[in-house]
């Protein structure tokens, strides 16, 4: 007889000790190590077979091969990112937080697909058939014909997408929910993801369905479970968003049939998500008509779509001993490098002011191009002085004080001007792509620069009464 063994697993990054411990020395988490029994080797699974391991044919890398024909589920967005669509055989793990989205756009990708023709096969381990078909009707979508399921067992799965016609498009709901009688742990557990998710995805290669699972993500945003998950399917999407705003983020980290710089944009409506085509006048939608200090429009980009952004910043006299910084939507650690940079190369004295940054709409910006509009906000609110409304900023401000050029610097400008921006501030960008777009190109070489154009267009306009008063008392020589 083959004797059982046992051996701790971390539930957070799938580390394995030959002891229980209260700290994961792998990713330094604690109460996170489980007992759960070993599974079987090399050995322990040929003699489970009842002999050696048996040899199959090779193939040769020049052999014929058959065009790639995709499934498109017709929501332009999603197939974007997923690089016009969904190979068949492939395997996507798609993962989010809780009531962002992720059923709900799977069920119209479901539902689309079934329209076009072919099987589709929506299986759920968090609700009931009844469940789901609520939530379709509710979407309008109650007519598709998608098969239903609301099973968890991996083996009566797998049993039951093999019977019939081979399905087209698969959609699990979700991965954490699923079990192997075959693995003795808890469903959940690092062993039950790793072994169903291995089920679901050699059944999805040996028949040709586009399967997507669905992941949930643990409290820092990472998709939970063991991260050899990752590794194993094709491709990795993130559904990200903020609950008190309708938009929707879809990325992808990892695609092997497709570039991993795509974004797809979603709105959240009462009959579901809708697609947005030019995300840019949505983030842009609830901007003032005027122009009032403290605001500027940063033209970035989101892997390879330029988006445009309000940045907003209030800066207020304190009578704190410690100034407040606080920021929503950008990086704090990159918001106090540039109020370094204006200190010690702007000639500011921002020591006696609370500092407020936020990025209008919920949107989360990482680009370090967002420099430049986040300072040119920050001066407009400390002197008081209006930012021309229809000009946007963009450049990565270095710690000498200079302005560095980044990249995509056309894309940025052909979304500002189609939007009607007429100026754009930014690192001495290219003459010929800027005159041929007719935006007026404005170079800004240091932060210093930027200063003094910002004080000095308050001082002549004198729209802000204070402007003069807080440009002398907060700006030195």
């Amino acid at each position: 007889m083959v004797k059982s063994r046992s051996s701790y697993v971390c539930q957070n990054c799938g580390a394995i000790t030959q002891r229980w411990q209260g700290k994961c020395e792998s990713c330094g988490e604690w109460n996170t190590i489980i007992e759960e029994a070993a599974a079987l080797g090399i050995g322990g699974a040929a003699a489970r077979r009842g002999g050696a391991g048996r040899p199959f044919p090779l193939e040769d890398l020049s052999g014929a091969s058959r065009p790639e024909l995709r499934v498109a589920t017709g929501i332009a967005e999603l197939d974007r990112v997923a690089g016009g669509g969904f190979v068949p055989g492939s395997a996507t793990l798609i993962g989010g937080e809780p009531g962002i989205g992720k059923s709900t756009l799977l069920i119209q990708a479901c539902a689309a697909v079934a329209r076009a023709g072919g099987r589709v096969i929506y299986v759920s381990g968090e609700e009931s058939t009844a469940q789901v078909r609520l939530r379709a009707a509710r979407l309008g979508l109650a007519d598709a014909p998608v098969q239903l399921a609301a099973q968890t067992l991996v083996e009566d799965i797998v049993a039951t997408m093999g019977s019939g016609d081979a399905p087209r498009f698969v959609v699990i709901d979700s991965i954490q929910t699923m079990w192997s009688d075959a693995i003795e742990s808890a469903p959940g557990t690092v062993s039950q993801v790793r072994g169903s998710a291995q089920a679901l995805i050699r059944f999805a290669k040996s028949s040709g369905a586009a399967l997507l699972i669905v992941g949930h993500v643990t409290k820092d945003g990472q998709i939970a479970g063991p991260r050899v998950v990752e590794h194993m399917v094709d491709a990795v999407f993130s559904f990200e968003g903020d609950g008190a705003h309708a938009f929707r983020l879809l990325r992808a980290a990892k695609n092997r049939f497709g570039a991993t710089d795509e974004v797809g944009v979603f709105e959240m409506t009462g009959a579901g998500l809708a697609e947005v085509p030019n995300p840019s006048a949505l983030f842009l939608a609830g901007r003032d008509g005027r122009a009032s200090p403290g605001a500027a429009v940063f033209a970035g980009v989101e892997g390879a779509r330029p988006l445009l952004v309000e940045i907003q910043a209030l800066v207020a006299p304190t009578t704190l001993g410690t100034p407040r910084r606080a920021v929503v939507g950008w990086e704090p650690s990159r918001l106090a490098m540039v109020l370094a940079v204006l200190e010690s190369h702007g000639g500011l004295k921002l020591g006696q002011y609370d500092v407020y940054l936020n990025v209008a709409g919920g949107l989360k910006v990482a680009e370090p191009a967002a420099d430049l509009a986040a300072a040119a906000a920050l001066v407009s609110s400390l002197t008081g002085a209006a930012l021309p409304h229809d000009a946007v900023y963009f450049g990565e401000i270095a710690l000498s004080g200079s302005v560095r050029a980044v990249a995509h610097t056309g894309l940025r400008l052909k979304e500002a001007a189609k939007l009607g921006f007429t100026t754009a501030f930014a690192p001495a960008p290219p003459r010929a792509e800027g005159e041929s777009m007719r935006i007026a190109a404005k170079p800004i070489a240091s932060v210093a620069s930027l200063v003094a154009l910002i004080a000095a267009a308050g001082v002549e306009a004198k729209s802000v009464p204070r402007a003069v008063e807080r440009a002398r008392s907060g700006v030195t020589n």
